[in-house]
């Protein structure tokens, strides 16, 4: 049976990351393994993860965010990897069931190279604020993200063995994951793999991440990524519907 590995990186996340650990454990799925890059948090964190005990936690220094995920990629034992951000949340406690029985559909020789699907917004009590504005085309491509990052990286489960084959690219300190879905879906087109929507809300993502926090400076490293993908003037011509979007 499909198995998961769900990555969260922390540091001196005490204020959140319990939510993320307890919808981890509260899944009715028992094939999952959950991995804590930590970097050395100098606060509650670690004490709070040692309450739970299936959590593989490493605390060590790291060089940044998309360091510490490609560290945690190399240790994951699952078939399928996810990253979950400390105080986001997987959707339900049936979440990874309902993943799991779709890819178990398919024949092992052709199981998606991705899996994917919808997510929602949260404040920082987790309270609900609505789906996030975009939302998952029904066929996905490399040529998708185009338009933006259609899928949040939460919802984007990827097969482990093409993940360890693209590495995220830590010169990019705020857009990587931009940069990484999409190299990831062009590999799966040049194995011919499927890229598989579940229609399904996989999880809840917490308002306010890093890139978020650094708005200018993540638009101006999404627009280096986009044009290195998409060439110059293709995404020059994005961004200006961009500025029309609802």
């Amino acid at each position: 049976m499909t198995s998961f590995t769900i990555i969260t990186c922390t540091y001196n996340a005490s204020d959140v990351v319990g939510r993320t650990l307890e919808s981890v454990a509260s899944q009715t799925y028992p094939h999952v393994e959950h991995i804590v890059q930590d970097g050395q948090s100098g606060d509650d964190t670690l004490r709070i993860i040692s309450r739970y005990s299936r959590v593989k936690v490493v605390s060590e220094p790291d060089s940044g965010l998309y360091d510490a995920m490609n560290k945690a990629i190399m240790r994951a034992t699952g078939d399928y990897i996810v990253f979950l951000n400390a105080g986001d949340k997987l959707y339900s406690s049936t979440t990874l069931e309902e993943i799991a029985r779709q890819i178990d559909s398919f024949k092992p020789a052709e199981r998606p190279a991705v899996v994917y699907g919808n997510t929602n917004i949260v404040d920082d009590n987790g309270k609900f604020l609505g789906p996030r504005h975009l939302s998952p085309p029904e066929t996905l491509t490399w040529k998708s993200f185009r338009h933006g990052m259609l899928v949040c990286h939460q919802a984007f489960y990827v097969r482990t063995d093409i993940a360890r084959e693209v590495e995220y690219n830590v010169d990019y300190r705020l857009s990587a994951d931009v940069d990484w879905c999409i190299r990831v879906m062009k590999k799966a087109g040049e194995m011919r793999l499927p890229l598989h929507n579940t229609h399904l809300i996989l999880c809840d993502y917490l308002e306010g991440g890093l890139s978020v926090q650094n708005h200018r400076k993540s638009l101006i490293e999404r627009f280096k990524v986009m044009s290195r993908h998409y060439g110059l003037i293709t995404t020059l011509f994005m961004h200006l519907t961009f500025l029309f979007r609802k």
